[in-house]
């Protein structure tokens, strides 16, 4: 029943994510929505001291403020409040606390989340087709297919978080999270050849340069690790 419970509350939170997100593209706020993606990982890391009780070493704090400065940074940049950044922030960022804290099967979980929120998703598609509006009245049958093909798409990657919610720290799963919205910025950048630079270069250092120092402490706390486990089969 506890598990029944989590697995309703994480599905309710996860559509509420892609709502706003999909709320984000059709009022072409897409800039405020990705604000989101990189204020996510904070509220991750911060669920998991502050909740979780995981205890943060001086080098992950030093690179948690380094990444808090950069995504302050951008939000000063961009001038505006983001207050569906913020939300989608903290939908997905308190997903991964409840989807660690009851422990269940990603796949399993993940079935059950979609079957929950499957009714009103169908209930939603169904009003948007009777006045006149959404993909199935409107779209042409390549939108279509790549409509049905983002589903499948966003599978992968949701099982994989919620694998890694099971196994991983909430404040290393935080840090990780930081490829995503990187990885993106990328390819607007080098594919869609959109504009990039000035106060976007600090945002980024500082992004980057946590991610680096919270990458080294982990190998050397894995490296301190493997030398103790060595040194215990030896003696």
């Amino acid at each position: 029943a506890r598990r029944l419970v989590g697995l309703v509350a994480s599905g309710a939170l996860i559509a509420c994510n892609w709502g706003i997100f999909i709320w984000a593209l059709k009022s072409e706020r897409l800039v405020e929505a990705s604000l989101g993606y990189f204020i996510n990982p904070l509220v991750s890391v911060l669920l998991g001291v502050l909740v979780l009780r995981e205890r943060l070493t001086r080098p992950q704090l030093l690179a948690l403020l380094l990444a808090a400065a950069g995504v302050l940074n951008q939000v000063v940049t961009v001038g505006v409040v983001p207050w569906m950044g913020i939300a989608l922030a903290l939908t997905f960022g308190c997903y991964g606390l409840v989807r660690k804290r009851i422990g269940v099967n990603a796949a399993v979980g993940l079935s059950v989340e979609t079957a929950l929120v499957l009714p009103f998703a169908l209930a939603w598609i169904a009003f948007e087709a009777s006045s006149g509006h959404g993909a199935l009245v409107r779209g042409q049958p390549l939108e279509l297919g790549l409509l049905a093909l983002s589903g499948l798409v966003t599978v992968v990657p949701l099982i994989c978080f919620a694998a890694a919610a099971n196994r991983l720290p909430l404040t290393t799963l935080g840090f990780v999270q930081y490829l995503s919205p990187s990885i993106t910025l990328l390819l607007a950048v080098f594919l869609y050849q959109e504009p990039f630079g000035g106060m976007q270069y600090l945002t980024f250092a500082g992004i980057w340069a946590g991610l680096v120092i919270f990458s080294l402490e982990a190998l050397y706390h894995q490296a301190g690790v493997r030398k103790r486990r060595v040194g215990g089969e030896a003696a």
